[in-house]
This record gives C-alpha cells, structure tokens and sequence, in this order.
C-alpha cells in the first residue's frame, strides 16, 4: 500500500526574534536572544516536539539592515547555532545556507560533514551563490556576473560532493587487534581542478548514517532551475500564490527529469510567515503592535501598497486608519508585476483601513496568514492539496510564542486531518525527508 504523501515543515530560525525585524520589542522576548544559543535550542527543541522535518537558517555573508530599530536577519553565525542545537536534540534535520561565491569547497565540504557525522546524519547545506555588493566587499571582492556565480556554484558543488565521498564508506575499519584504524586504499584524494576551484582532498571524515549532508538549493531562474535540478533534494522557495508555486514546482520536477533523476526526489517548501491569536482581529491587533515599534517605515509601505493597487498613496494624502474613498478604489487595479498585489487590491475593496491591510502582511517577502489555528491551517492544507508545495518553510512573526503555538495549536490540525506525520520516520534527515541515500558524486570529473 502506498502511503498517503504528507507535507513537511522546516521551521525557519532567522536570527532568534521572528519574522519582523522588531520582534525584539514585544512584551516577553529576550532582547539578548540573538547572542542567547539556549534561545535557538529551545524554539528547536519545540519544533522537534511538533516532529517539524528539519529547522533552517538563511544567512548573507555581511550586514544586511538597520540595527538602529531592527534586529540582524541572520543569526551570528550559522554552523556554530546548528551546533549548539545539534547536541540538545535527536531527530530534527540542521540546515544552514552557506555560499558558494565566498567560500572554498574544501571548508564548506569539512564543516557540513563533520556537522553530519555529529549529529548523527540530520544536517542539510543550502547551497546559494552571493549578488550582494555589501557581502563581496567583505572579502575584498565584487560582484561577479550570474554567469560566473552559477559555473563557480557547480564546480563548488561538485568538489564538495566529492570531498564528501572521498573517505569511502568503509574505508574505518577500527580493527584494534590488527592495528588498522583506517584502510587508506579506501581514502584517496579527489585531485579536481576546475576553473575557479581547485581541491586535491581528501577529507578525512567518515560518512554519517545518511552518507552525506542533504543538499538544498534556493536559487532562482533557469540557473537555479539547473542547480536544483542536479544536486538538490529540497528547494526553499518563495512563492506568493497557488499557481505561480505549482508552475515552479513543476519546472524544478522537470529539471530533475533532464537529468536522470525521479523529480518525487526534490522536495519544495515554500516561505510561509504566520501571526496566531484566538481570533483573526486579536492577530492583526499583534500584527499593527509589531508596526508601532517602527512607525518611521509606515509612511514608506503605505506608498507601496499605492504602486501595487496603482493609485499614488501617501500618509499626507490619506487616513490609514479608514477605508479607502470609493473615488479611489474605482481607478485601482492590480499591478501584474507583483503577484502580491491582488489580495492587498481585494482587502481594500472589502472596506478594510489601510493600517488592516498592511497588518495582512499584504507587503511582506512570503504570503502571511494572521488569524487563527484553523485559518492557518487551511492556507497550508489548500496550498499542500492543490500541489503548490511538498512543505512550508514557516517564520513566526515573534519566535518568543510563535513557535510553541503553532506547535500546540496548529500542528494537532493538520495531524487530525491527516496532513501531517505524528512521528518521525527515521533518524536522519534523508529519511524524515524521503530522499534517497547518497555518498560522493555521481560523477567523476568536474562538468557543466
């Protein structure tokens, strides 16, 4: 028989606060959380709770906002919070993002492996190239073209792949009595030159219960297409509505396909923000909460909302806090260059102030549901049936109770619709994703 497919969830940790930059602020948050690990390892411990797949850290080599109001977006360091996290649990999987732009093979291959091996087969690397002009300048470089981001992605890629599998997989023998620690016929170097990088290896680590660490791309366009389709088993996406999530699913199967590989083996989660409250007022009423800790940005999202609905919007030339005249809504459309634009042009037209419709998070990077258990769980259940996703990589909007809500609240919902997995179904990563064992590169010369 075959079993019913379920979503998966990644809980994704950004810097210890939430999804809003002014998490740090509300009654009850630790101001200090971004440098508190007992922080991270607590919201990890609830996700593991809730049996959540894996949690999932995003990083920018550099700083990337304001710290005057705002808290960083990533945490200090990634590997080092999954480490932390990784000796206080059992089950759920450890990904970080780390670049391939500005960091050699070799490191990027020993950390994630030696990661792997620690926590018993649970870590993922997201591998992701680096357009930020502010990040290059860190390391005394410039942004180079997409065309030669993505080429040094593959040659990092394969290296590291390689550097993974060069250690074979029984090459530790341990044999006491004969003296024998390793066969080193079984562990050789890699020697690949490519034309950014270059490793003669090997790495000298052995393989975790899952082989190597999961590889996770989140990347757009063909290029990222092309990654995805080559290396990847989970793809982190950013989808704002059910169609443009199924055409990308789809084009991510199909890359699959051209290379040989079954597409059921490349998991999407899709970026999902969230707000929970007993009821969709009391949500929005914490949502324009998080808004009054920085009323300086209103002024700017409120002439955005205007660019999407196509009407010229400013806090001169309109009260917020009412419904827009219908004069107005008559001339108002929505903006086909940004898919978020219909449903903040649909909250307007049903009589909600302006304040509300931001408070939807009409603006924000991922579609944000504020409201209740039962409101968000039906977002993701539509989403999940309607084969948008394979998962949700989800962002509390504070992480202080957010966490334990939806785990509490929202997870026995899905569970009770038979959504969602009530028990892990291995230890590993791999296995708790569904994705096939792998060990080294599938090929044995640096390609593209």
């Amino acid at each position: 028989m075959n079993k019913r497919r379920e979503m998966q969830l990644a809980l994704q940790m950004v810097s210890g606060y939430g999804a809003e930059f002014s998490a740090w602020r509300m009654p009850g948050t630790d101001p200090a959380a971004y440098t508190n690990m007992d922080s991270y390892v607590e919201r990890a411990k609830l996700a593991e709770q809730g049996k959540f797949q894996m949690i999932f850290i995003a990083d920018t080599p550099g700083l990337s906002n304001n710290l005057g109001p705002q808290t960083p977006m990533f945490p200090m360091d990634p590997l080092l919070a999954l480490m932390a996290v990784a000796r206080e649990t059992t089950h759920i999987g450890l990904v970080a993002t780390l670049s391939t732009t500005f960091n050699y093979p070799y490191n990027i291959a020993r950390q994630f492996k030696a990661l792997d091996v620690i926590s018993h087969g649970r870590v993922g690397w997201n591998a992701v190239t680096t357009s930020d002009p502010a990040a290059a300048a860190n390391f005394g470089a410039r942004v180079a073209s997409r065309q030669e981001r993505y080429a040094r992605a593959h040659e990092s890629i394969q290296m590291v792949q390689s550097l993974w599998g060069s250690w074979e997989s029984d090459a530790w023998t341990l044999d006491v009595d004969g003296g024998e620690f390793a066969d080193m016929n079984k562990i050789r170097p890699i020697n690949l030159q490519g034309q950014y990088y270059a490793s003669r290896g090997p790495l000298p680590i052995p393989p975790s219960e899952q082989g190597q660490p999961v590889i996770f791309q989140a990347g757009g366009g063909s290029e990222g297409l092309e990654l995805a389709g080559k290396y990847a088993s989970g793809v982190y996406a950013n989808p704002y509505d059910i169609e443009s999530a199924r055409e990308q699913r789809l084009a991510i199967q199909q890359s699959a396909i051209r290379f040989g590989r079954n597409p059921d083996d490349i998991k999407m989660f899709a970026g999902f923000m969230f707000s929970l409250a007993a009821t969709e007022e009391e949500a929005l009423e914490r949502r324009k909460q998080l808004m009054s800790f920085n009323p300086e940005e209103i002024p700017n999202r409120v002439s955005y909302l205007g660019s999407m609905i196509g009407i010229p919007l400013s806090v001169n030339s309109v009260d917020i806090d009412k419904p827009l005249e219908p004069n107005l809504l008559r001339n108002a459309y929505a903006n086909p260059m940004d898919p978020r634009s219909a449903r903040a042009l649909k909250l307007l037209l049903e009589g909600l102030t302006i304040r509300d419709v931001l408070a939807h998070g009409v603006i924000n990077y991922h579609p944000v549901v504020a409201g209740t258990p039962v409101q968000v769980a039906d977002f993701l259940e539509e989403w999940f049936l309607e084969g948008a996703c394979d998962g949700f990589s989800v962002v509390p909007d504070v992480s202080f109770d957010g966490v334990a809500d939806f785990v509490n609240q929202v997870v026995p919902i899905l569970q009770e619709r038979g959504l969602f997995h009530r028990e892990y179904e291995g230890k590993t990563l791999r296995e708790n994703m569904g994705v096939p064992y792998e060990y080294g590169m599938r090929e044995n010369e640096i390609t593209r």
